[in-house]
């Protein structure tokens, strides 16, 4: 074979051996990064439910424990319940507003956690903390001086042994928002670092405390509402205390001090707000419709209070693993916005709407056929019986099609600095859709106390469906916080 031919086929056969180390590098690097790509979604995923699991045992831990407060408040008759249940709608009003601040905290925490700025992280959880226990203590004040008029305005109709109960347990629960205020500021910042573990362990402190402290007073010493309010407040600021020791003596990622949460730092708090009060407003509307409701619940009847007050607590149970999917939401795709990855908060948003809505049905099958031995814990009247379990069959089935993008989806935008609009868009729904309907439907055309609850449920899906509407644009996630 002439010498240029040889050459022509050496490099031939050199360029075809090119081709086959090429693929054989490139079919490597594509077996690499297959790899590498499970181990991140396996990290994903054992990072994700290492912080879903305490959020789920918290909240099983508060709702089992409210649950079983009612319960024992419902020993002392159907007055206390009806006075406990119409206290507590102006409780979850007041409380709502410190805890939505709270939340701002939470979210600019993950955002300064996700882009990797330690430092201003400690300053933003020392700022939420500061902030929120403030805010929580001048609520308080207002509230106990203003008591006699304000339970009057809302709740004039009720009976004078129901109203008495209302008025003791009410100054007793506005004296203990600041121990509250404190622990939620606290919760919030480590969930926004991702130790819900540590969150965990403070929310058990302080109600385990609380069940305990109820069992000695309200069955042991037959206390009624005056020991419910003893309770609460020895509850809170015991655990607000450990919350204080915690950080300073054993924390060791946000490096707190006491003369850290003492100062007040302008710029770090108008971040705070920025995502908190339109959270907080929405929380005063939300929870204000909720006052509304109730009075005019009030007017249905002791009996329709009590009912009121049943089928909350059998909502409570169904929902406790998708508030805390909505709690993990917050911090999941906080960090993710924090690292300016888009995608993942989307995939993650996504994720955890249908895992929610799966978990709802799994409760519902659990809850709904141990109704009776349940409803049982509460010692309800047997007129009553039937009423409740219509509430909670309804509620049980619209809350697997309609829970989940009306509570998980506003948590996601609002991680991402959305506040402004998942606020106006609760609040609006909320006065034109659950308040209106409900008075229609309950008061004008006599539906009674279901027919409250149906407004609601129905108010769910209106919500939702803006909310999703919103999630498939842009404008959600192009808000700057950090």
């Amino acid at each position: 074979m002439p010498l240029s031919c040889r050459s022509n086929t050496q490099i031939r056969e050199k360029e075809c051996d090119d081709v086959v180390a090429q693929s054989a590098y490139r079919i490597r690097k594509q077996a690499l990064l297959a790899k590498l790509q499970a181990r991140v979604a396996i990290g994903d995923y054992r990072t994700l439910t290492a912080l879903f699991l305490p959020l789920l045992i918290d909240q099983a831990f508060i709702v089992c424990l409210n649950v079983v407060n009612v319960a024992m408040i419902s020993s002392s008759g159907v007055s206390a319940i009806s006075a406990v249940n119409m206290v507590d709608s102006l409780n979850f009003f007041l409380v709502s507003v410190f805890v939505a601040v709270s939340t701002g905290g939470t979210v600019i925490v993950a955002q300064y956690k996700g882009s990797g700025n330690a430092p201003m992280v400690s300053k933003a959880a020392a700022s939420s903390i500061a902030a929120v226990t403030l805010f929580a203590l001048g609520i308080s004040l207002a509230m106990i001086a203003l008591h006699g008029p304000t339970l009057h305005l809302l709740f004039g109709s009720a009976s004078p042994d129901v109203f008495d109960k209302a008025k003791t347990y009410f100054i007793g629960s506005c004296a203990s928002y600041a121990g509250i205020a404190l622990v939620e500021a606290v919760c919030g910042a480590l969930r926004g670092i991702g130790q819900s573990r540590a969150s965990l362990v403070l929310s058990l402190v302080m109600n385990l405390s609380y069940v305990l402290l109820n069992v000695l007073f309200i069955n042991g010493l037959h206390m009624g509402v005056l020991g419910l309010s003893i309770s609460v407040n020895v509850a809170r600021y015991g655990a607000a205390l450990y919350a204080l020791y915690y950080l300073v003596k054993k924390n060791t990622n946000l490096h707190l001090r006491i003369k850290d949460m003492l100062q007040v730092k302008l710029d770090m708090i108008r971040k705070i707000l920025y995502v908190g009060l339109p959270f907080a407003a929405e929380q005063m509307f939300f929870n204000g419709g909720k006052i509304v409701t109730q009075i005019f619940i009030v007017h249905l009847g002791t009996n329709a209070i009590a009912v009121n007050a049943i089928g909350g607590s059998f909502a409570q149970l169904t929902q406790i693993p998708s508030n805390a999917l909505a709690l993990t939401a917050i911090t999941v795709i906080g960090q993710s916005m924090g690292r300016q990855d888009t995608e993942a908060a989307r995939k993650y948003a996504r994720a955890f709407m249908w895992i929610s809505s799966m978990f709802l049905l799994a409760t519902a099958l659990i809850v709904v056929p141990l109704f009776h031995p349940l409803v049982s814990l509460f010692h309800p009247p047997k007129e009553i019986v039937h009423d409740i379990f219509i509430i909670v069959l309804i509620n049980a089935v619209t809350q697997v099609l309609l829970w989940s993008q009306s509570f998980i989806m506003p948590s996601a935008l609002r991680a991402a600095g959305d506040s402004k609009f998942t606020s106006l868009v609760s609040l609006l729904s909320m006065w034109l859709f659950r308040i209106t309907l409900g008075y229609l439907l309950a008061i004008v055309l006599h539906g009674g106390i279901v027919a409250v609850w149906l407004a609601m449920n129905l108010e769910w899906g209106v919500r939702g469906a803006v909310f999703l509407w919103r999630f498939r644009g842009k404008k959600w996630y192009q808000h700057k916080l950090i």
